[in-house]
């Protein structure tokens, strides 16, 4: 029997650790979850293992910090934080017996702050006489690139690259270059400094080599009789491009306990700061589950340069595997948020702008004017091994843009009419995307063309096998999915908006007026099963209904693509038992030869999913329904802390009074914690 490993995580700004429950990082290239020290899509830290007198120690508590615990989960390693509100410290104690208790105990604090892991270990004797302890750290730093890690594993080869250390009387540096242009260091140091440095044995599975660099850094602490005794560390990760800059010491680096009260400090700001979005409903049930999205939120953001080199704080999509931009996610979490949080949006339709394609490129899926799908940083990207540092390999990314900049001109006044119109040139190139080279013209739909290079353009349903008829037959080639139509309507029907208000071009506005209504009109008559009274998920390039019975028709809502009659009659399907499952509508309807309850997309639930349902449900007036959809979520939230998983199984209530976890729904996913914000706004129309 397998015994789960508990692990939990620690993020800021970009910058993260995945530990084990006694604060370790192990490291095995075939541990799940990848366990280490990552910034910029590289593993900085390998190993981080501490010994006392030469054993690992037994672990009396676990750290389980507010909203960063972890548990393992099957597939990608990790699931939903627990919510338990606890302690920072692990306490730790060398091996002992009833007749000769252990001498002492370790509380051992750690936290993630400014692209570092700072750690305090603090040795309380439990005995009258002096006892020395030695204290080990095992140390490394493999650099792999993040997306090595993520299953399904592969192998890369580096030609011309080497690993090494460099002492320092207060620690160990851990460098790592390839060729002439990339160069990426960790610097461990220590207070009081190492008494031993030596090197390391190889983990247990873990081949060797001439780049071995494993350290074991040693102390001999001896506090006084019941005193206690600190030692400080503090692991910096200098990236590739970082100044080469002298790196100061730990006695310069904040404690751990503080670190981790300001940041909580500043997600409970985030939090509740005005318009506050509890205040403005009467369930208390929401608004918790309003409040701790939004905190939960404010540690996924990353830091990304705008158009004019300014920094911004932008939403990232998730941890650990996404913690960076992503279009579709980014801009779907600022539309939730968009009413409470309107900064995000403007940070994130600005970011988006600055890294819009001006060109064609087939390697990263980019034509002029599409929107970027996903930013990376490490050296597979740099070095072409890896889709390019830009990828743009999502259909949906671009009308989202437009909805979220036509949403946000309309919500913000001034503000909005400004940032619209910095952003004219933008918008109109992403309409241009959408005619010329997304499809409108020549296929009268927004399509998802397949590619050699990176998958070619997909929706958000992008799990292989995710787009199907209901027997689970897979299209060909070029594939039609309805709620990007949808997606596709609302973009030039608000952009209409704009140009007709903001940028005093009624011709424009006329024209996409006019667009905008024959996509509906050929959608209605193209993406309709007349005996199921129900929208298929996707045509083929030929015209062939891909009939799957999916939650992608509540998004169709959301967009106002659907007349109001049918819009009626597909809000009230979703709520009938084989897509509504007590917690929330299932990706894929129960009882279709497709359907599997702990699929992603093919029979799990996702919040932002029931999300852009409810406020679909709310735009055609069908009220009780949403509130029908708002209660199974947020019960499922309170269950776990009051946060939404990023995917729920798809087992009716009934059957299982407690909503399962998908095995393959990482935690925690930015819009998974802006739902409940898109409930509150449902709940209020």
């Amino acid at each position: 029997m397998t015994t789960a490993i508990e692990h939990r995580l620690l993020v800021h700004d970009g910058t993260f650790a995945v530990l084990t429950a006694s604060g370790d990082i192990a490291g095995p290239m075939g541990t799940l979850p990848a366990d280490g020290l990552f910034r910029r899509d590289t593993r900085h830290l390998s190993r981080w293992q501490l010994t006392l007198d030469g054993a690992a120690p037994t672990v009396l508590v676990p750290a389980r910090d507010d909203g960063d615990r972890l548990p393992s989960a099957a597939a990608d390693g990790l699931a939903e934080p627990d919510g338990s509100t606890g302690h920072g410290a692990v306490v730790l104690t060398p091996h002992g017996t009833r007749e000769a208790p252990p001498t002492c105990t370790v509380f051992r604090e750690q936290a993630v702050v400014d692209g570092a892991l700072t750690e305090r270990i603090r040795v309380v004797s439990n005995q009258g006489t002096a006892a020395p302890i030695r204290v080990s750290l095992t140390v490394d730093a493999d650099f792999a690139d993040q997306r090595e890690l993520r299953p399904p594993r592969r192998e890369f080869t580096r030609p011309h690259s080497a690993r090494s250390t460099v002492a320092r009387p207060d620690g160990v540096e851990f460098h790592y270059r390839r060729g002439m242009s990339w160069y990426t260091r960790t610097v461990v140091t220590a207070d009081p400094a190492p008494c031993e440095t030596a090197d390391a044995e190889d983990p247990e599975g873990t081949p060797g080599g001439p780049d071995r660099t494993a350290r074991r850094l040693s102390w001999l602490l001896e506090p006084a009789p019941h005193a206690a005794v600190e030692l400080r560390l503090c692991v910096r990760t200098l990236p590739h491009g970082s100044p080469d800059a002298a790196v100061p010491g730990p006695a310069e680096a904040p404690d751990p306990a503080t670190v981790r009260s300001e940041l909580a400090a500043a997600r409970h700001t985030f939090a509740t700061a005005e318009p506050r979005p509890g205040l403005r409903t009467g369930r208390p049930d929401l608004a918790r589950a309003c409040e701790q999205g939004l905190a939960d939120l404010a540690g996924l953001c990353v830091t990304v340069p705008g158009p004019d080199g300014a920094a911004l704080r932008v939403p990232g999509a998730g941890a650990p595997w996404y913690l960076t931009l992503f279009g579709r996610d980014s801009l779907l979490t600022s539309f939730f948020t968009l009413p409470y949080r309107p900064l995000l949006a403007e940070a994130t339709l600005l970011a988006l702008a600055a890294t819009q394609d001006g060109e064609a490129e087939p390697g990263r899926i980019a034509e002029p004017g599409k929107i970027l799908h996903e930013l990376r940083h490490g050296e597979l990207t740099a070095f072409g091994q890896l889709p390019h540092e830009r990828s743009y390999g999502s259909v949906d990314a671009t009308p989202l843009f437009l909805v979220l900049l036509g949403a946000y001109a309309e919500q913000r006044g001034a503000a909005g009419v400004q940032l619209a119109r910095r952003l004219e040139p933008q918008a109109r190139a992403a309409v241009r995307w959408m005619f010329d080279r997304g499809g409108l013209a020549d296929l009268g739909y927004l399509a998802c063309r397949s590619g050699e290079v990176g998958g070619g353009d997909r929706s958000w349903k992008d799990s292989p096998g995710a787009i199907c008829a209901a027997d689970g037959t897979l299209p060909t080639g070029t594939v039609l999915v309805a709620e990007v139509q949808g997606y596709a309507y609302d973009a030039l029907c608000r952009t209409a908006e704009l140009a007709r208000t903001v940028w005093a071009d009624p011709g424009y506005a006329g024209t996409l007026e006019r667009a905008a209504a024959g996509l509906r009109e050929r959608f209605g008559a193209d993406f309709w099963l007349p005996e199921r009274g129900f929208p298929p998920l996707a045509l083929e390039e030929s015209g062939r209904k891909l009939d799957a019975l999916a939650s992608d028709a509540g998004h169709l809502l959301w967009s106002g693509i659907l007349g109001q009659r049918r819009g009626e009659t597909v809000g009230r399907r979703l709520l009938e038992p084989d897509f509504f499952s007590g917690w929330g509508v299932r990706t894929l309807a129960a009882g279709q030869a497709a359907y599997h309850p702990l699929s992603c997309h093919r029979g799990g639930i996702q919040p932002q999913d029931n999300a852009l349902i409810a406020l679909g449900l709310a735009r055609y007036s069908l009220r009780a329904e949403a509130a029908r959809l708002a209660d199974g979520l947020l019960a499922a939230a309170g269950r776990s802390g009051d946060r939404l998983p990023q995917v729920l199984a798809g087992y009716p209530r009934g059957d299982v009074p407690e909503p399962v976890p998908s095995p393959h729904g990482g935690a925690p996913r930015a819009w998974a914690a802006a739902a409940p914000l898109a409930l509150l706004t449902a709940l209020s129309r």
